[in-house]
């Protein structure tokens, strides 16, 4: 079965037919939305859903992802600026509310939020008024705000570093997006799927499945969901040959079997052995992170347990683009 195909939701478990049908009942309202979910479980494609299934269809959807903007300039970014209010402030502009209007504002990684937009988005949220930075006049918004945050918004409330006041506004009904792993069979559908959208994207021939590739997918944790299968799939189907598709499993993080015997090359330095290996597993390590990250560099920072800005560092240091890894938002 596949529900709500204008928007890729696809699937058949129990789970996922759940939040479909949420989906659908929350689209009839017009308060706020939480969704929430692991990376790659679609949390963007149900806030489209909910909209172009609510009576703001025809308005726009305006996504902010709150990750992506440095903190000084969120405020300008949501509510817009006045000429003059900061340093780069050259001429006044709107902000994405006002670009919403009619419509929804979509926030995507909402646990990323610094504090005080959390502040000024809470504010937004009592009487959906607000000023632009710098200015004085009071301007009003007619938006439904949707956003997304992962499992660790559970963790920042819990510490204090995120506003409960702010979780609470957003959270008058909450969408939980269920992960690959707890939806039986869904992997195997959407792979399917995954190679006749890139067959008649890339103009190859659509190629089905091997047995081992569906005994695979079927046992494989996918700890970047639906958009980590994405992203197997059309490298696979791209880069190999056969009428039928291998999907094969291999370690999280190979280092180049050329890399590893540098280790024991005779002819370099210990010490040059060593970087040379560590180059190459820094690199390999880098290459899988971006892949199940989908070139996401703030998710990708969290699932390495790093900074965003660290993690920015290494990837110029070995000449990795996020583009490269970017797929189409799932």
């Amino acid at each position: 079965m596949e529900s709500g195909s204008s928007h890729q939701l696809i699937g058949r478990a129990p789970a996922f037919l759940h939040a479909l049908d949420l989906i659908d009942r929350m689209s009839r309202y017009d308060v706020p939305v939480l969704i929430q979910g692991e990376t790659g479980t679609g949390k963007e494609l149900a806030a489209h859903a909910i909209h172009y299934r609510s009576a703001r269809r025809d308005a726009p959807f305006v996504p902010l992802n709150c990750g992506a903007v440095p903190d000084a300039l969120m405020e300008s970014e949501l509510f817009g600026c006045e000429r003059g209010a900061f340093t780069d402030a050259h001429q006044g502009r709107s902000g994405l509310i006002a670009a919403a209007e009619g419509g929804t504002l979509f926030l995507d990684e909402l646990d990323s939020l610094p504090p005080r937009a959390q502040v000024s988005l809470l504010r937004f949220l009592q009487d959906y008024s607000y000023r632009r930075v710098g200015g004085t006049r009071e301007c009003r918004g007619d938006v439904r705000v949707i956003a997304a945050a992962s499992p660790r918004l559970d963790s920042l409330l819990e510490s204090g570093a995120f506003r409960d006041d702010l979780a609470f506004r957003l959270n008058v009904m909450l969408l939980e997006m269920p992960p690959l792993r707890q939806r039986p069979g869904d992997a195997q559908l959407l792979a399917e799927h995954f190679i006749e959208r890139h067959a008649r994207q890339y103009h190859v021939p659509p190629r089905r499945l091997s047995p081992a590739s569906i005994e695979w997918i079927a046992s494989h944790p996918w700890p970047g969901n639906v958009r980590e299968l994405d992203n197997r799939v059309r490298r696979a189907l791209l880069l190999s040959d056969g009428p039928a598709l291998e999907l094969v499993s291999g370690p999280s993080v190979a280092v180049p079997a050329s890399t590893a015997s540098a280790a024991l090359d005779p002819l370099r330095t210990f010490n040059e052995a060593r970087e040379r290996t560590v180059h190459g597993f820094e690199r390999a390590y880098l290459e899988r992170l971006m892949e199940v990250a989908a070139g996401n560099v703030t998710h990708a920072a969290r699932l390495a347990g790093k900074e965003r800005r660290a993690l920015g560092k290494l990837l110029k240091k070995h000449g990795i683009e996020r583009d490269d890894f970017t797929a189409a938002r799932l």
